[in-house]
């Protein structure tokens, strides 16, 4: 991928739009259609600001082989929050929810693009639901006392 394929994929990956981008970063929506659509490079302290509201490193931006690398990082950093919240099961259940969607891309003409923004969505979904099971599955004692701490 090019740095504007990874600052698109990136930033509809957060569901952001060019505008919430802009914002976040302090950088013209002009700049940012340039570095997109253009693939055009930012000064350092752009570089550093887009990462940050991206939430990737400036490596992933700049080095078109860490793709692949980052994308395992970013499985890593899922699971690691999977196992945290939801323990070693939710772990393995998550995983292998990730590998049975790898295998439907098996020698498929998918971008890697494509491929993605589905696994991020995936995991952001997967996240999702399993929080909201826990909330509705728990016993009525724990509810009660998480309403009242987030009131």
């Amino acid at each position: 991928m090019t740095f504007g394929e990874k600052v698109l994929a990136a930033r509809l990956a957060l569901n952001l739009s060019q505008a919430e981008l802009a914002e976040k970063t302090g950088i013209s929506e002009r700049s940012l259609y340039t570095y997109e659509q253009l693939n055009t490079m930012p000064h350092t302290k752009n570089l550093k600001k887009l990462a940050d509201a991206l939430n990737v490193t400036v490596t992933y931006l700049m080095d078109e082989e860490e793709s692949d690398r980052q994308k395992n990082i970013d499985q890593d950093i899922f699971l690691a929050n999977v196992r945290n919240e939801f323990g070693s099961k939710g772990a393995r259940e998550a995983s292998l929810i990730l590998e049975r969607a790898a295998a439907l891309f098996a020698g498929g003409e998918l971008e890697d693009e494509a491929k993605v923004i589905f696994f991020q969505s995936l995991m952001e979904v997967y996240f999702e639901s399993k929080a909201e099971a826990k909330e509705k599955f728990a016993p009525k004692s724990r509810r009660v006392k998480r309403k009242a701490l987030n009131v």
